[in-house]
């Protein structure tokens, strides 16, 4: 966790478009490249690493783990599985939010197309400029670096406020819409950052921004060359007056973990609200009532982490408190998906039940009504779903989805007793057909259920207990019988 921030920093991954708008591209074959990808695939997606001594020097890898290299002779590799003096670039960015790319041993720019890339050019050509297109899963929390402080959207005040601690709930949830090389911010009511901080509906020049990185933080460059920044003392993000950016300028991208509200089988909200105690016994969902779900990437466990910071834990006599500032074992819960339901067990082996008080205490061998709990996911409205093999999509000419595209579609989640339902940007719902394709027009809304197997990735199960998966072809399925690579999600 980087040290000013609550969550993990996303690491920065994109695909390169040269000037004949192909991708650069890592083959396995003999760890070729070439500019001839056409859309951003998992071959397309490298990762920027920087110097630790040269803030200023950046390493490419590849998805095959090797990195990028240009010899005096400006012969491009890429076959190397550390990072030599032949792979030190500077990134020199262009006015138009495109980069070149300058090999710092030999001073000469990386560029060309097809099969014909070299590290030659002595100054900087169309050919030598390679606009950026970030990989990551679009949804994230924005940092920014100076303020230290998260933005938020302030509906009462028509803005995007920087002045969180924390990234809590749903209005701290940023949307990055990619459409020509340029980005805009969308907020969780479907809503555009303007240039001079203003939210309005329709994505338009003064809402399009260029991406620019500085020592690994990102600064959005609007269409008349000022940076956004936070300005004022709520810090309202809109166009400054700097046309180079400095620290104020530059932001962190972090994970967003999910965010769920607990409700007990006494109907009443699992809260923080009455101290250390965790207690199913508020009516209203505030923040005391939300928890951030952290899983472990190695047992797969789950963490509930408080709006403070602290974790839920068990302690003696089977109590769950949120008293631990660390994440050990007291900490971590088994869930169990039981459809509209979900069971937790804690390290101790017991299940969690909500006692007369509403306390929750983890003293049960088996579940009944008191071990189960109603879990609502609060900070995705919008979904986006990125597989394997790419993001999910309408297909161009029928009812069905791809699961394979570089671009994604923007789906609503309608939360539904235990269940939720995905809405189309047509208005009409997703179903799984009877021969077992998911299609996206269905008059009527289908229950669907997630389950937050792994760190970062989701399953989706329909009515009939089939997972949805990506086929082989790019078509998106709800025939899965079990959890694998094709059926989880980064959403």
């Amino acid at each position: 966790m980087p040290t000013n921030g609550f969550n993990r920093a996303l690491k920065l991954q994109f695909g390169l478009i040269n000037y004949d708008s192909r991708y650069l591209t890592a083959e396995a074959f003999g760890f070729k490249v070439n500019a001839s990808g056409v859309s951003m695939k998992k071959k397309q997606i490298w990762t920027l690493e920087q110097d630790e001594k040269d803030g200023q020097v950046v390493f490419l890898r590849s998805h095959l783990g090797r990195y990028l290299a240009s010899n005096k002779d400006g012969k491009i590799t890429c076959g190397a599985e550390k990072p030599d003096p032949d792979s030190r670039f500077l990134i020199v960015p262009q006015s138009d939010g495109r980069w070149a790319l300058q090999s710092e041993p030999y001073l000469r720019y990386f560029g060309g197309s097809a099969d014909y890339l070299s590290c030659f050019a002595q100054a900087i050509g169309e050919q030598e400029l390679w606009a950026v297109h970030l990989a990551l899963h679009p949804q994230a929390s924005l940092l920014s670096v100076a303020r230290k402080r998260y933005a938020h959207l302030s509906a009462s005040d028509g803005e995007i406020s920087v002045d969180s601690n924390i990234p809590w709930g749903v209005h701290s949830l940023v949307t990055l819409v990619y459409l020509d090389g340029k980005y805009s911010l969308k907020t969780c009511d479907s809503r555009f950052l303007s240039n001079d901080g203003k939210l309005v509906k329709e994505n338009t020049n003064t809402t399009s921004f260029t991406l620019e990185l500085k020592s690994g933080k990102l600064a959005f460059k609007d269409s008349d060359g000022k940076y956004l920044t936070p300005v004022g003392p709520t810090g309202t993000l809109r166009s400054g007056r700097c046309s180079k950016p400095g620290k104020d300028e530059l932001f962190d991208l972090e994970e967003s973990h999910p965010q769920v509200v607990f409700q007990a089988a006494n109907k009443r909200f699992v809260s923080v609200k009455q101290g250390v105690s965790i207690s199913a016994n508020q009516d209203v969902e505030t923040d005391m009532e939300t928890f951030q779900m952290e899983i472990d990437k190695e047992s797969k466990k789950s963490m509930f982490r408080t709006n403070g910071g602290s974790y839920w834990t068990l302690v003696t006599h089977g109590e769950i408190q949120s008293t631990a500032t660390e994440v050990e074992v007291n900490t971590m819960f088994d869930i169990e998906w039981r459809g509209q339901r979900v069971a937790l067990r804690a390290s101790n082996g017991k299940y969690v039940c909500t006692k007369k008080n509403g306390q929750l205490s983890a003293v049960s061998d088996a579940v009944g009504a008191d071990e189960l709990f109603l879990m609502k996911l609060i900070n995705r409205p919008m979904l986006i779903l990125r597989g394997e093999n790419g993001f999910v999509c309408h297909h161009k000419n029928s009812n069905t989805l791809n699961a394979n595209r570089s671009v994604y579609d923007i789906f609503s989640l309608i939360f539904n007793d235990g269940a939720y339902h995905v809405k189309s940007v047509n208005g009409k719902f997703w179903y799984v057909s009877r021969s077992g394709l998911v299609c996206s027009d269905g008059e009527k809304p289908e229950d669907f259920f997630l389950e937050f197997l792994e760190h970062g990735r989701v399953a989706i199960k329909s009515s009939d207990g089939k997972y949805l998966r990506g086929d082989q072809g790019g078509t998106l399925m709800g025939d899965g019988t079990t959890v694998d690579v094709s059926s989880l999600w980064e959403y």
